[in-house]
């Protein structure tokens, strides 16, 4: 199991969350995700911003469950955990959000004009429904 091997390797701890941070993190995933369709900045920012939402999503499953990333790796094994918390049907969320870790990657820090608005708006669709997975696992947790 995923979770026992990075708790073995010091990459992550168990730590229980507060129903505050919950709701705080819940706060940033709406201000991001509403702040990613702002029209007057870059593709590449309106994508960073709803890569961050969708970051905070997987926070949210993991912080939930009782535990917390230490040290670097910290988007990727983010991503990593989803599946390891929801079921491995969800595989596929952590390799879509594994391309856009690497497409925000190349934006932060190499290039200019690297997310296209198609790019921006998928990544929206996906955190839409990415979210309202996260508040019905939340519901029944």
């Amino acid at each position: 199991m995923i979770i026992s091997k990075l708790i073995a390797k010091g990459q992550l701890e168990n730590r229980e969350s507060s129903d505050r941070e919950i709701d705080d993190l819940l706060k940033i995933v709406t201000r991001d995700f509403n702040d990613s369709f702002a029209t007057e900045i870059s593709s590449d920012w309106q994508f960073g911003i709803a890569y961050n939402a969708a970051l905070k999503l997987a926070t949210i499953l993991i912080r939930k469950s009782g535990y917390r990333i230490r040290g670097q790796g910290h988007h990727y094994l983010s991503f990593l955990l989803i599946p390891e918390i929801l079921g491995q049907e969800k595989k596929i969320y952590a390799e879509y959000l594994e391309v856009c870790r690497q497409k925000r990657n190349k934006v932060e820090y190499d290039c200019v004009d690297g997310a296209t608005d198609s790019d921006v708006q998928e990544l929206q669709e996906f955190v839409r429904d990415f979210h309202l997975e996260v508040l019905d696992w939340l519901n029944n947790f």
